[in-house]
């Protein structure tokens, strides 16, 4: 059932979470490496947070099927609080992979349950706007966060920690007075009733998309991975203009999910969108092997960031419509798989910048072009009718 009230505060709710994350970004490589971390124990203190995630969405989308969106949201907010207070208290480098573990076991409940939570209460014709709205949140989030936790960092590096754990703690407040519950005490029974298994949620046609999901995921991931490398040996760009380039990349795809996809995808269907953003994701991927100064280099990155943000909603809305299972076990599943493209994305996009620096940009052309493919296979497959061509 439409409930415009609730988008307002789910996109208040995922912004101030994906600031209070952003706000140690920037911090971390260097309170680990005070504490005594090398390079690879910091890559393993990234990796094991997205790890967790890949395990334990499914779970918490599942869990908000069955007891409700609020009470997960509630208890992944403040479980990331709890995680980040324990970092800025972390005095040896186990302390900090504990913080990270249970800040990746609790954040997993957040994403998942929020997309959940707009499919709950958006028809299936607006569902891409909601969608796009919560992209434009965490977008905007990370805008913001890396900002001021870079800002607060000059004082005490740990000052940015106990800032994001803070912020979670209000966030997580802010959610037990304003949001109310989406799903009805009748549709939670009916979920504890069915209780269908989570592999219900990848059989059939759906299971593409969600492969899709991984490929592009797995692209962008590869791509920041090497980017500020591959800027620097094409354009002698700084750490500051990178800054710049990734804030103008993220404003243009928070725009585009804000304001654009709700829109196409009301007037073209899903099927139209995620096709277009794959295909714009694919030239600016190629655009991106000629950035010869810091203007090419914003341009073409924001080329492929409004193909980025122009494919995550869409697959999001699409899939809450196709599948067969309960929505939180659907988003959480899909969470899963961006999770996984996470993980294997760094590295793989570092492997093969040491084999040729523009490797990971023609892997990023591929994928888009597999998945492509990976559309037109679902769209032929699908039992029902797919919105857009």
């Amino acid at each position: 059932m439409e409930n415009k009230k609730a988008l307002p505060v789910l996109f208040a709710v995922m912004f101030l979470v994906m600031v209070g994350f952003g706000i140690i970004i920037p911090v971390m490589p260097f309170y680990a490496e005070e504490i005594g971390a090398t390079p690879t124990q910091l890559g393993l203190l990234m990796a094991v947070y997205s790890f967790m995630q890949l395990l334990f969405a499914p779970m918490w989308g599942r869990v908000s099927d069955q007891i409700g969106r609020k009470p997960v949201i509630m208890i992944g907010i403040f479980g990331l609080a709890l995680s980040f207070f324990l970092l800025a208290v972390s005095s040896t480098l186990w302390m900090l992979f504990a913080a990270r573990i249970i800040g990746g076991f609790f954040s997993s409940a957040n994403m998942p349950t929020v997309m959940a939570y707009v499919a709950d209460i958006t028809s299936e014709e607006d569902r891409g706007k909601g969608m796009g709205i919560i992209g434009a949140s965490i977008g905007l989030g990370f805008i913001f966060g890396p900002a001021i936790g870079g800002i607060f960092s000059q004082t005490n590096l740990s000052l940015p920690f106990y800032l994001a754990g803070a912020l979670s703690v209000v966030t997580c407040l802010f959610v037990f007075i304003v949001l109310k519950e989406s799903l009805t005490p009748e549709q939670r029974n009916k979920q504890l009733r069915e209780r269908t298994p989570l592999r219900a949620a990848f059989k059939g046609p759906v299971s593409i998309l969600f492969i899709l999901q991984w490929f592009v995921s797995l692209s962008l991931a590869s791509l920041e991975a090497t980017f500020a490398y591959f800027a620097y040996e094409r354009a002698q760009l700084s750490a500051v203009e990178l800054g710049y380039i990734f804030m103008i990349m993220g404003l243009a795809g928070a725009l585009v999910q804000g304001g654009l996809v709700g829109r196409l995808t009301k007037k073209y269907g899903e099927g139209s969108v995620i096709q277009l953003g794959i295909i714009i994701s694919a030239i600016g991927f190629g655009l991106i092997l000629f950035i010869d100064s810091f203007v090419t280099a914003a341009i073409f990155l924001t080329v492929f960031g409004v193909g980025n943000g122009l494919i995550r909603p869409s697959v999001s809305s699409l899939l809450t419509k196709a599948s067969p299972t309960g929505y939180g076990r659907t988003t959480g599943l899909l969470s899963s798989f961006d999770s996984l493209g996470r993980i294997i994305g760094p590295p793989l996009g570092g492997w093969l910048f040491t084999v040729t620096i523009g490797l990971p940009y023609m892997l990023g052309i591929a994928l888009s072009i597999f998945a492509l493919i990976l559309y037109r296979v679902y769209k032929a497959k699908a039992h029902t009718p797919v919105p857009g061509t």
